[in-house]
């Protein structure tokens, strides 16, 4: 990370630094169903201060013990949350691990906090944080209760709330036949959000002053 980029990451999100992530689940309940993957996707303005996505990280979850598992929920994702394939890991060496990168991020970024981005962000957020207070991880890089949802500013930039139909109102490829993967979601989500920043930036939105310099 640039030290340009640093400046701007930190101006631009007020000591925030956004993260997208995506969560695969076994239920909606945080507390109670099991989180079975999860991706998250940094981000990072270039020399022209245009926001993209730069790396990305991803787990297969175990099922928490005594964790609930619906069965509309494997059914609708497609995982099976016992296949010794997945190469799954325990949700607390996979928070830990995806924590790594965000902090020496966020540092790198001079920002305080991490803000998590995601489509319908609190649903992500509450199994995110859940997982986190079950592992007892006491360095979650993340805002205990602010996030950043796609689906809200998707609707006021593209009048589009589901994913897909988002992406592809702004020009992103989507392949619905790799949805609810956690890792796809995610670059999808990370995709859409940055076309969303930048776009605000090219129509004179972003700096504030430019839009005083307008009227």
């Amino acid at each position: 990370m640039s030290d340009s980029s640093n400046s701007l990451m930190k101006q631009r999100f007020r000591g925030y630094m956004p993260v997208v992530v995506d969560v695969e689940t076994a239920g909606f309940n945080a507390k109670t169903d099991a989180l079975l993957e999860i991706a998250a996707v940094l981000l990072d303005f270039d020399d022209n201060g245009i926001l993209k996505p730069v790396d990305s990280v991803h787990y297969h979850v175990k099922p928490f013990e005594g964790s609930n598992i619906e069965q509309a929920a494997i059914d609708f994702n497609g995982i099976d949350p016992h296949c010794p394939l997945r190469g799954a890991v325990d949700e607390a060496e996979a928070l830990r691990e995806i924590f790594k990168p965000i902090r020496k991020a966020q540092k790198a970024a001079g920002c305080q906090r991490s803000v998590l981005v995601g489509h319908n962000s609190n649903f992500d957020h509450g199994f995110v944080m859940a997982a986190a207070e079950r592992a007892n991880l006491k360095r979650n890089p993340f805002h205990p209760f602010v996030s950043f949802d796609t689906t809200s500013l998707a609707s006021m930039t593209l009048g589009q709330t589901v994913l897909i139909k988002a992406c592809q109102a702004a020009g992103i490829e989507f392949d619905g036949k790799q949805a609810h993967s956690a890792l796809y979601d995610t670059e999808r989500t990370a995709e859409l959000y940055c076309w969303m920043i930048n776009r605000w930036k090219e129509l004179g939105g972003w700096p504030p002053e430019s839009r005083q310099d307008k009227s």
